[in-house]
């Protein structure tokens, strides 16, 4: 595992993703990533499955420390009181007394996005939360989020992959020390049966999906978070550390759709 240091505090370039994980399932991937060698895994409030996740830390045995665990805010918890009282429900369901980071989660217009940073700042001073982020936000609400926080923005989570452009996000990012941590990292699916990224992975004995995990941790700033079930793709997801793309690939690569990006969404989401 390789990692990223942001703001002083090193975090692994490649976590888990649980979104649409539930139950059991959940559960028991949770546990083989961490068996594996996974230290980082990312959850939230909406995915309904913090209880399976701290189960599953908890029977893995591994150190608490050598951990960072996110969570993130559902949309309909985002004043004063319902932050507070939320993130102490996630930390009892997660079974831990902090979480490395929180993030507000999908946008919110009825609360002033200045409280919502405040009571963060407030969990972040009481020790529950380590770092503040965001997911979802635009260079200009990014920006904007900073001015207004009390305590540094540590990460924007947003959707990153070969086919979707963040590199106005990704340099306003990094010149702020802020990572940019991709979920959806192989556009839903679409990664996968890629010609470009098949023939460059033919030419380094990796798959589609390596290459496109590859892509995204060879940029500086960059940390992402696929989603997987099996063991087989969790440990694939894992080899992508011993390989390097060249310039050209990486330009080649990136190649920004966003047809492409929506019709990858919506077959994601009926498979």
């Amino acid at each position: 595992m390789e990692y990223i240091t942001v703001q002083d505090t090193e975090i692994p370039v490649l976590g888990l993703g649980t979104w649409r994980m539930r139950g059991p399932e959940c559960r028991q991937a949770v546990r083989t990533a961490l068996d594996l060698g996974y230290r980082h895994v990312d959850t939230a409030q909406a995915y309904r499955n913090e209880r399976e996740v701290g189960a599953a830390i908890k029977e893995s045995g591994v150190d608490r420390e050598d951990l960072f665990l996110a969570t993130k805010l559902d949309w309909s918890n985002r004043d004063r009181a319902s932050v507070h009282r939320s993130t102490q429900a996630s930390l009892n369901k997660l079974q831990t007394d902090a979480v490395d980071l929180l993030l507000i989660h999908q946008r919110n217009l009825r609360t002033p996005l200045e409280e919502t940073l405040g009571a963060m700042a407030e969990l972040r001073e009481e020790g529950l939360v380590r770092h503040i982020g965001v997911s979802n936000f635009s260079v200009e609400r990014l920006d904007h989020a900073r001015q207004l926080a009390d305590a540094p923005v540590f990460t924007d989570q947003v959707q990153y992959h070969p086919f979707w452009d963040q590199r106005d996000l990704l340099e306003y990012c990094r010149i702020h020390d802020v990572l940019l941590t991709a979920y959806s990292p192989l556009a839903h699916g679409g990664a996968l049966g890629d010609d470009l990224l098949r023939s460059v992975g033919t030419r380094h004995g990796k798959t589609p999906a390596q290459v496109a995990l590859r892509w995204l941790v060879q940029q500086e700033g960059v940390a992402t978070i696929p989603k997987s079930t099996s063991r087989e793709h969790l440990e694939s997801n894992l080899a992508v550390f011993d390989f390097e793309l060249t310039d050209r690939e990486m330009r080649a690569i990136r190649r920004p759709s966003r047809a492409r990006t929506a019709a990858h969404f919506v077959r994601g989401r009926l498979s």
